[in-house]
């Protein structure tokens, strides 16, 4: 497995994570630039996990190490607290390799 392709992936879970947690947490800037990131984002993901399968068991590492960046991206971009997102991974690996998974917004989770 190469550096190159751990790295592409990271980067392209990165983005996705961003986007998933931008839609959690900001629900109400939701855009359709959003939607088609996190669409493509998630093809991408699944393209390079089907052409490398010899990333699959680095993919946790991945995702740890892209949800500290996707934090950071998000905070940046929605101007939120970083104490909005959750310090630890807060989506399955099911979910993010499911094209039809959307957050829910945080404050439904509140209402559990």
């Amino acid at each position: 497995m190469g550096r190159q392709e751990r790295q592409e992936l990271r980067n392209r879970l990165c983005l996705l994570i961003a986007h998933l947690l931008k839609w959690q947490f900001q629900p109400q800037k939701r855009s359709r630039s959003w939607l088609a990131t996190i669409r493509i984002q998630h093809l991408y993901t699944i393209d390079l996990l089907e052409d490398n399968p010899s990333l699959k068991p680095y993919l946790e590492e991945a995702l740890e190490r892209a949800h500290k960046k996707a934090i950071i991206l998000a905070i940046k971009e929605t101007n939120l607290p970083n104490k909005t997102f959750p310090a630890q991974y807060p989506y399955i690996l099911t979910d993010i390799l499911d094209d039809s998974f959307f957050p829910r917004e945080a404050s439904d989770l509140l209402d559990e």
